[in-house]
């Protein structure tokens, strides 16, 4: 079974994508409200995928895909970055620093279900 962390500082959000994933197939979710929670998490549960916000108090998103992205156990770990920063330096700036993907909120669930789906099998 795929583990999955979604790393959203934003309740509703966080449900949000989770409800979108649990529609999906058997995933087993892990979910942190800030990025220093997703580096709780890490190190016990060897994720498969991670989705996170880049707006997030403590360590955001790009701080917590740096670190993912340097660390020898998940460099290759896919990562999706959905973010309200949909401008094209957001995204470049996401991209360049190792992210698989960006899905602007809002988004239609059909858009990161495909996104998971492509990262994933």
């Amino acid at each position: 079974m795929k583990k999955i962390l979604v790393a959203e500082d934003s309740s509703t959000m966080r449900s949000l994508i989770v409800a979108t994933l649990e529609a999906m197939d058997d995933f087993d979710l892990f979910e942190a409200a800030n990025g220093f929670e997703a580096l709780r998490i890490l190190p016990r549960e060897k994720v498969d995928l991670l989705i996170t916000d880049i707006n997030m108090p403590d360590i955001n998103g790009l701080e917590l895909l740096s670190f993912v992205r340097t660390n020898p156990l998940y460099e290759e770990t896919p990562v999706i970055i959905v973010s309200t920063e949909g401008s094209v330096r957001d995204r470049e700036k996401g991209l360049k620093l190792g992210a698989n993907a960006y899905l602007v909120k809002p988004f239609k669930p059909e858009e990161l279900q495909q996104m998971v789906a492509g990262l994933l099998n």
